[in-house]
């Protein structure tokens, strides 16, 4: 096997912004274009506002067998990358040589064909793959056991939940012997059980020699299988270096990150249905607040704005994380049972915790929102939670901080019995 599964060298992808032709302008928009670009002379200057750089100038190697972490905010040009490594789509300019067969997990129900069940598609997936059907008989049992879809794998993967398409997707991908595996963070959809056994199949591939180009915003998941890491801001590779070493760097650009407005976020997802524009942290009694103490109530207003007054079916997500990014707290409407049938064009949705539950540290937050079941927005590290130390157990004391995250009401008591001897 070649010493390297991966080298990429100047690699460079400019998208263009706006650049199909309104077939319905009016005259006063042809001429409005015009005058514009009668100002814009300079080539240099005319391309800088028609168009944006989602990587630039990237060189790196990946030896074979290596499990490489890559990580950075929301915009910084990871998916582009594995988008260009799975040949979805072809660079600026630059190389990205490939040295086996690659298999790729970029979202959910990547490469699966809605109408077709699921077992046509794992038969697909594989021939795509240039397995021949005796090797895809091979792995079938085996990919439907660790999906576990036995039930539904002769119905076509359109009626499939969200959890049963990454769990398919994910068992396509590991199984059907890729010599590099390409995963994107489509792992966060999937439930913890599911997650832990992904990660254990990855660790496997990696012992048979196989590469894996891990993206994830889960650090936790990252330093737990990664040597070595890649870290990316606005499409350059800024670090590249042992996985403590990159992950301190990354974690701390997260406050500088937060501290942005909210309104005015780029690295944003979702439809634009409606978009957060501001969020802000109240006391229990509805006043502003810098910080929370644990064991204090809590408010968390996140104001929207829209163009629709059609915003029916609202489900409405905001998570707290540790730095590390594991989910602490997952705050959800749905969750608890309470219906927003509709929203007006503007408005704030706000979230009430009684006695916080986390002890003292920051913690990024995530804003979630889908409307009629599509995305409508969807930003990361939206804001930084400062939480200091109360008094939340009544008695003046709390964890140390090696021991900190959830606080839970305890109660202790004595039983007097006779000991196991077992």
């Amino acid at each position: 096997m070649p010493n390297f599964a991966v080298q990429v060298r100047n690699l460079s992808k400019n998208f263009k912004i706006n650049a199909a032709k309104n077939s319905n302008a009016t005259l006063r928009d042809e001429i409005v274009r015009w005058l514009r670009s009668s100002f814009h002379t300079n080539s240099k200057s005319l391309h800088f506002q028609d168009s944006f750089w989602a990587l630039r100038d990237v060189s790196f190697d990946i030896k074979t067998g290596e499990i490489v972490g890559i990580i950075g905010a929301n915009g910084a040009g990871k998916s582009t990358l594995l988008k260009i490594l799975s040949r979805i789509t072809e660079p600026t300019s630059g190389i990205a040589e490939i040295h086996g067969r690659v298999g790729s997990l970029l979202e959910v129900g990547t490469g699966f064909h809605a109408e077709l069940t699921g077992r046509e598609n794992i038969y697909l997936s594989g021939a795509i793959l240039g397995m021949s059907k005796k090797e895809i008989d091979r792995n079938f049992d085996e990919i439907v056991d660790f999906a576990e879809v036995e039930r539904f794998i002769d119905t076509p993967v359109k009626h499939y939940s969200s959890g049963m398409f990454l769990r398919l997707g994910f068992a396509v991908a590991a199984h059907l012997e890729p010599e590099i595996l390409l995963i994107d963070e489509v792992l966060a959809v999937g439930d913890l059980a599911f997650q832990r056994k992904c990660l254990g199949k990855m660790r496997n591939m990696v012992r048979q020699g196989r590469t894996i180009l891990f993206v994830s915003h889960n650090i936790a998941a990252v330093e737990s299988l990664c040597k070595t890491a890649l870290l990316f801001e606005r499409g350059r590779l800024v670090q590249r270096g042992e996985t403590k070493e990159v992950v301190e760097t990354y974690l701390s650009s997260i406050p500088l990150l937060c501290s942005k407005s909210l309104l005015r976020r780029t690295d944003r997802k979702g439809k634009g249905l409606l978009k957060f524009t501001d969020i802000q942290f109240l006391s229990g009694d509805g006043a502003p607040i810098e910080a929370i103490q644990s064991g204090e109530d809590l408010q968390i207003s996140v104001s929207y704005i829209s163009k629709n007054s059609d915003l029916n079916n609202i489900y409405m997500a905001i998570d707290i994380f540790g730095q590390t990014g594991q989910c602490m707290l997952s705050l959800c409407n749905v969750m608890v049972g309470t219906e927003f049938d509709s929203l007006p064009p503007n408005g704030r949705l706000c979230c009430r915790i009684e006695r916080f539950p986390l002890s003292p540290g920051q913690y990024p937050i995530t804003l979630f929102c889908r409307v009629n079941g599509d995305i409508a927005d969807w930003v990361q590290q939206a804001a930084l939670l400062s939480v200091e130390p109360g008094d939340f157990f009544g008695t003046g004391r709390l964890p140390q901080p090696t021991h900190g995250g959830g606080l839970v009401p305890q109660d202790w008591h004595v039983e007097e019995g006779r000991a196991s001897t077992q």
